[in-house]
């Protein structure tokens, strides 16, 4: 099994910055396409940032030119980078690896933003 393993969650008021951290093994992390979710109370678990094996990132439009996914290979770690945040950012951040047709998760960390 393989185990992510997230941090970085919190509270901040709005306008505030987070920076979520994800480690992974490194077999898995320098083979898989890494993803960060999140998912607020009652809502769909969503898309927020995708980076590929060939650093291509993207981003949903919610989050676009506020957040940045980024990694360290030397590390084993992604990192979300959460700037300008708003009230509606609140939710439970998730990391995913996409790897041999698997989805792997971690277990999730709380952002809350303020008004």
């Amino acid at each position: 099994q393989v185990q992510l393993v997230e941090s970085g969650g919190g509270l901040v008021p709005s306008g505030g910055s987070l920076r979520l951290s994800c480690t992974a093994p490194r077999s898995t992390f320098n083979n898989a396409v890494m993803n960060w979710y999140r998912q607020a109370s009652g809502v769909q678990r969503e898309l927020v940032a995708t980076l590929t094996l060939s650093g291509i990132a993207t981003y949903s439009d919610s989050v676009k030119g506020r957040f940045t996914i980024s990694r360290d290979n030397a590390k084993n770690t992604l990192y979300l980078q959460m700037n300008s945040l708003k009230p509606e950012d609140t939710a439970v951040y998730y990391c995913n690896a996409h790897y041999l047709l698997q989805d792997f998760w971690g277990q999730g960390t709380q952002v809350t933003v303020s008004s």
